[in-house]
């Protein structure tokens, strides 16, 4: 291995290593000054989730994070900055809770019909935004913020009370799934490495769906012709367009196939928790897998890494709470001081290659004079 490769290998790890430094750092810090222990708080949350139990916590929190942050990244590639994974995740839920909940079916037949509406609807409500783009210049930021606002408040809160159940519920909702509708989880297959899984833990399916999502991602992306065509409309617009690349198109089909991903970040609760949209609906993830995809550089092995990353201290939360050890919120600072200080040093590794780059073009063009 020469210079060059340990070189690039080093920057490569070198944001990531920087990150989770600078964020133990800082949160020891906030730790100490509130007076709480942070070599105590840090060993809790290292001891506790390394059990299987909060492992498939970690899983089952990662698994959405890590779906909204693949429909956010579709856009990112092409310089779209899709803020609406938010709204089109809580709508197509709702719109496949009440699909759901009003066929009978069998049961793999049934599962499809639910992901395939969550799916039909995301990629609907995030087209629109990229329509009113390619046919108005609407930027996609307003318009997918917008299209939040009108997706929870006005359509999912409207429409809620005309499908609920049981008015008399504290939590109301929609009807519940029947069990056809339901999607295995994955206790009997993780339990054949490890051991019996207890306290209530499940796995869900959706862990897999996630998987098949980022291994087409990966491949579409980087192995097609389509996704060369993606990249290379997000590197440099004028120079796709030179090269046939249609513009308009390209941004309509990347906000269509966010908004699909973006439909299934809700599965977790529909397929394999809940069996219903209920008042409770899980509510913050568009947001977070932006975050997500931004600490993964959009890549699908990156963005599981950090999903974990995120799952994990989200998994984190409940135990510090319960031991009195430090307030929760310290995972939303470690979780932000992580993101902040990556993307800086992220920054700061593309221009150290740029510059090797372009030193290392001067050579060779030296040595061929």
């Amino acid at each position: 291995m020469n210079a060059s490769t340990l070189r690039r290998i080093a920057l490569a790890l070198a944001a990531p290593t920087i990150a989770a430094v600078v964020a133990i750092a800082i949160s020891s810090i906030v730790l100490e000054v509130s007076g709480s222990d942070s070599i105590e708080t840090f060993k809790t949350m290292l001891e506790n989730g390394t059990k299987l139990e909060s492992m498939i916590d970690t899983l089952n929190r990662a698994t959405p994070l890590y779906l909204a942050a693949v429909a956010a990244a579709i856009g990112f590639r092409m310089n779209l900055f899709n803020i609406g994974v938010e709204g089109q995740y809580i709508l197509a839920g709702f719109a496949a809770a009440v699909v759901g909940s009003k066929v009978g079916l069998p049961g793999p037949l049934h599962v499809a019909v639910i992901i395939f509406t969550a799916m039909f609807v995301g990629a609907a409500w995030s087209g629109l935004a990229g329509l009113l783009k390619v046919t108005r210049g609407v930027n996609e930021v307003i318009s997918t913020i917008m299209l939040n606002f009108i997706a929870v408040g006005a359509l999912v809160a409207g429409l809620l009370p005309r499908f609920i159940d049981d008015p008399t519920a504290a939590n109301q909702g929609t009807p519940q799934i029947a069990e056809s509708g339901w999607l295995p989880n994955l206790n009997g297959f993780v339990e054949i490495f490890t051991r019996e899984i207890t306290k209530g833990r499940h796995l869900t399916g959706v862990f897999v769906l996630a998987i098949v999502i980022g291994i087409i991602y990966h491949v579409i992306i980087n192995r097609s012709r389509f996704g060369f065509d993606v990249r290379a409309s997000g590197m440099n617009p004028t120079a796709a367009r030179a090269g046939g690349v249609p513009p308009k198109r390209m941004v309509l089909i990347a906000m269509i196939a966010g908004g699909a991903v973006a439909g299934l970040v809700g599965m977790p609760e529909i397929l394999s928790d809940n069996h219903s949209y209920d008042q409770g609906f899980i509510q913050g993830l568009g947001f977070a897998g932006i975050a997500v995809a931004l600490l993964g550089r959009n890549t699908a092995p990156g963005m599981a890494i950090a999903a974990i990353l995120f799952g994990f201290l989200d998994s984190s939360a409940a135990i510090l709470q319960v031991s009195s050890l430090a307030s929760s919120e310290i995972v939303v600072i470690m979780q932000a001081t992580i993101l902040l200080v990556a993307v800086v040093v992220y920054e700061v590794v593309n221009r150290i290659k740029q510059r090797d780059e372009v030193r290392r073009a001067a050579q060779m063009a030296q040595a061929a004079a």
